[in-house]
């Protein structure tokens, strides 16, 4: 690369020495409303990334090799790639990428070439087909003329998303992902007919030749596109089956030969910080990879089986987990009641349901509504699966000496506002979350039952007193996810005036509900995406009262209808009758056979 290259704000007038000069003088006044940039060199001092002696030393070493002063900065070892990467990326407030641990998107690299790719320093990172956007790592995205050459190499009506690169990452990336195929039936094919050594896998995991490592990161990244919570890769006596969990179901996508497994097996073990040699103990891990532009974790276990070790991967996606509030699914009443709740400056708010029904998220988007400069939020989480900006987050898996029930005591210490528990499962956590509370601190937590009502049951089993626990539990929410039906794809039908009045259908309107279809839209499955069927239980004096009394679950449930509390089943058959899902859906996921203590069927 020439010393004429431009690498971000500041660099485009240091391609000589005295034009360098200026990189440590102030910046010249601004126009009136104009923003105002400093250059790198003074940038990166402020930023605390270089001092001024080492910029000096760069300047002066500049002259002599007429390169940018951020590539000379690099090179004398004064700050890495990725520092400089993240301060131009904080500066010009862009998208960066992390190319060292990228997994290529096939279909973002077959729209550009090796030779332009190299010769304009630019990586393709993924193509939204949606959009038709295809996003690029670059050293600069304000460079027009670069935009201008990349647009021309598409096809009409599509556009480019810049995003910012470290120039070495670019050009490692374009020489590891250029040479070989990224598609899986391509990987297979190589393995197959012997084209590429299946042993060829390097333990250090740099060793891009090997079929088995690109194999391997392409069936993550296809997991990810499609959406899957979970990939489990499930050994049995001839062949390796391969599921994704999708949408909150199981589905076979691939069945390979058996002989692949060994080294596929050594490759996740390596990316997900395990020992390749142990195999006959459980094992836990967890690994990052940056699929189609943005950073996606992994939590991995393994199992021994009679056929092999059986290995699961949890797929963290943040885009997908870290959403707002009011996107999560609430009916606006039921919005309004959680706002109310976790405005309420202390007292326990609980989420329940079985795993996989989305409690996680809840909390996290309560959190975030919560995350201020003036809040402090401490968490234990066992594991942590998202890391949230601001938040103090304690992960128990790490195998840090600290349980739930004393860490509370730990967290106590530390001067929170409000703290979260990854689940209370025990009667000393219950009891050190419900202390806190009763300090003044607000306490989100998640608890195992089937029902809103009956987390209270199960709060009791656990040894906390009604006496205690009325006036400081603030609400419980009880949820399940169900499967989004296709909205291009359903098909609508009619039923009976009786079922439409279970499903809260408005008089006058059309008895009709929707069933799954399958198009290519939601490959052929019915449904794409999931909805919350949520049930939101707030408490107040009357109830609080009930439960100082020891009132069994039904009466409390009796009395909190007559508020307007709303079961999971009678949310689901709401759900139905929106059109949302599908009624054989609903079934699936929450126990229609009884409807509050009305007792009333939901009969298919």
């Amino acid at each position: 690369m020439d010393g004429s290259r431009q690498i971000g704000p500041g660099t485009s007038g240091v391609r000589d020495g005295r034009r360098a000069g200026d990189a440590v003088a102030a910046s010249a006044p601004a126009q009136p409303g104009a923003p105002r940039r400093l250059p790198l060199g003074r940038m990166l001092i402020e930023r605390g990334l270089i001092t001024e002696d080492q910029l000096r030393i760069a300047l002066i070493e500049q002259a002599t090799r007429k390169q940018p002063v951020g590539k000379v900065l690099v090179a004398l070892g004064f700050l890495s790639e990725a520092m400089l990467r993240d301060a131009l990326a904080t500066d010009m407030g862009a998208e960066q990428a992390d190319l060292s641990h990228i997994v290529p998107d096939g279909t973002a690299l077959g729209m550009i070439s090796r030779e332009f790719a190299s010769a304009n320093l630019a990586f393709p990172v993924a193509f939204d087909p949606q959009t038709r956007t295809l996003k690029v790592a670059v050293t600069n995205p304000n460079d027009i003329v670069l935009l201008d050459r990349l647009r021309s190499q598409l096809p009409p009506n599509h556009s480019v998303s810049a995003i910012i690169g470290a120039e070495g990452e670019i050009s490692t990336a374009i020489q590891k992902h250029y040479e070989y195929s990224w598609s899986i039936d391509g990987i297979l094919h190589e393995i197959e007919t012997g084209e590429l050594d299946i042993e060829s896998l390097d333990a250090s995991g740099k060793d891009y030749s090997g079929p088995v490592v690109r194999l391997v990161e392409s069936i993550l990244a296809d997991a990810v596109q499609r959406r899957a919570s979970d990939l489990h890769f499930e050994p049995e006596a001839g062949f390796l089956r391969i599921r994704y969990r999708i949408d909150g179901v199981l589905r076979q996508i691939r069945a390979l030969h058996q002989k692949h497994w060994t080294s596929m097996l050594s490759r996740l073990k390596i990316m997900s910080g395990m020992n390749i040699a142990e195999q006959r103990a459980p094992q836990d891990g967890r690994c990052s990879l940056t699929i189609y532009g943005r950073t996606v974790d992994f939590r991995a276990a393994v199992q021994p089986t009679v056929y092999g070790e059986n290995f699961v991967l949890r797929i963290l996606d943040r885009n997908s987990a870290l959403v707002p509030l009011e996107t999560l699914g609430f009916e606006p009443d039921q919005l309004e009641q959680v706002e109310m709740m976790i405005s309420r400056p202390i007292g326990i708010l609980l989420v329940t349901g079985p795993t996989g029904s989305g409690k996680t998220t809840t909390l996290y988007s309560m959190l975030q509504r919560q995350n201020r400069v003036d809040v402090n939020i401490m968490t234990l989480e066992d594991p942590v699966e998202y890391p949230l900006p601001m938040v103090r987050q304690a992960d128990l898996s790490t195998g840090i000496k600290m349980e739930f029930g004393s860490g509370i005591r730990s967290l106590m210490r530390q001067d929170p506002d409000i703290i979260l528990l990854g689940e209370i499962r025990d009667s000393d956590t219950a009891t050190m979350a419900l202390r806190a509370a009763m300090t003044g601190h607000q306490v989100f937590s998640t608890l195992h039952t089937n029902s809103a009502v009956g987390a209270l049951v199960r709060l009791f089993d656990l040894g906390l007193t009604p006496e205690l626990l009325a006036g400081n539990l603030v609400g419980i929410l009880g949820q399940r996810l169900a499967r989004r039906l296709c909205m291009t794809c359903r098909e609508a039908y009619d039923i009976d005036e009786d079922l439409a009045r279970l499903l809260e259908i408005p008089a006058g309107a059309p008895h009709r509900i929707y069933r799954p279809v399958g198009c290519p839209d939601c490959e052929f499955q019915g449904y794409r995406g999931r909805i919350a069927i949520i049930e939101t239980l707030a408490l107040d004096d009357e109830l609080d009262e009930l439960i100082v009394r020891r009132c069994s679950q039904w009466e409390l449930l009796r009395a909190a209808q007559k508020k307007g509390f709303r079961p999971l089943a009678t949310a689901a058959l709401r759900r139905v009758g929106q059109g949302d899902t599908a009624l054989e859906e609903a079934a699936r996921v929450v126990d229609l056979t009884r409807l509050g203590n009305t007792g009333e069927s939901a009969t298919r």
